[in-house]
């Protein structure tokens, strides 16, 4: 017989008797921890967990659990959440004229493994249209200019609340966007970029770095602040390439790690992996 099973994680300063507490509460409601991952941070002074538990008693609710740990987390001054391990993130995808980052997204997620639901795709063009029309989901064609980004934001935030979007994926979406739809989308937008920065900016960085004879092509991916391409990071890998390899082979190998390295985020951060520690991540692998 399947049971209830729930996602706890927790930030707040380290103090004695966290882990006491937290599993005490859950013995005390009949919860049987499944996986449990803790980090206290030195610097900060920060106490991090993720708790993966079922519920031996199936009349025991997620209303329940949360009413009855608001009490735990005030005594700790706890931020927390709590959340069913099985219910999908609701993501929605972003998207421009580079469809390599999406098609991985769209197979993965086709073959189940990535946790998500997605109930649309939106473009600031239609060159990927065909490929959301092929897996069957709603492709939302908001074109972005100067003179209309501020109301191309307002029908994107109107599908974010809308749609009940949990996590908003710029999956090589090539648009910058303002401070304020940062703001609202913190902790639940991420971006991913080539590793090339700052030192080659603009167009066509894999062929910049070609030229120059880089060693190493890679990706970053990491939650969208309103610093450009500066927000705290979730993941990144390499590849390594020599002189032998033509601009092109860069081209492809960035395809490839940029796509590989914004799956693993996204999985992550549905999972429930990724507990923000200021400027930096905890993520519970």
């Amino acid at each position: 017989m399947t049971r209830p099973e729930f996602v706890l994680t927790i930030d707040c300063p380290d103090a004695p008797g966290l882990v006491h507490a937290v599993s005490g509460f859950l013995v005390a409601r009949s919860g049987n921890i499944i996986e449990a991952q803790q980090f206290n941070d030195p610097n900060s002074g920060r106490f991090f967990q993720r708790v993966h538990f079922e519920v031996l008693d199936d009349t025991v609710t997620l209303a329940d659990l949360s009413e009855g740990f608001a009490a735990v987390a005030d005594h700790f001054s706890m931020a927390w959440e709590l959340r069913d391990a099985v219910t999908p993130y609701r993501t929605l995808l972003m998207v421009s004229r580079e469809g390599h980052c999406l098609n991985d997204l769209l197979f993965r997620w086709s073959t189940g493994a990535l946790p998500i639901e997605i109930p649309a795709i939106v473009g600031n063009h239609l060159d990927l249209k065909p490929l959301a029309d092929h897996y069957g989901i709603d492709f939302h064609h908001i074109p972005v200019t100067a003179a209309t980004k501020a109301d191309a934001e307002a029908q994107l935030m109107e599908l974010v609340d809308g749609l009940g979007i949990d996590l908003v994926v710029l999956a090589r979406y090539m648009q910058i966007l303002s401070d304020d739809l940062c703001g609202r989308l913190a902790g639940r937008a991420i971006n991913i970029h080539h590793s090339f920065l700052p030192s080659f900016k603009g167009a066509r960085p894999y062929h910049q770095a070609w030229a120059r004879g880089v060693k190493l092509v890679g990706a970053t991916a990491h939650y969208v602040t309103a610093e450009l391409d500066e927000g705290p990071i979730i993941e990144q890998d390499v590849l390594r390439v020599d002189h032998r390899t033509n601009a092109s082979d860069i081209v492809a190998a960035g395809k490839d790690v940029e796509a590989q390295v914004l799956s693993r985020a996204v999985k992550w951060h549905a999972q429930t992996r990724i507990l923000l520690n200021g400027h930096r991540t905890v993520v519970f692998h």
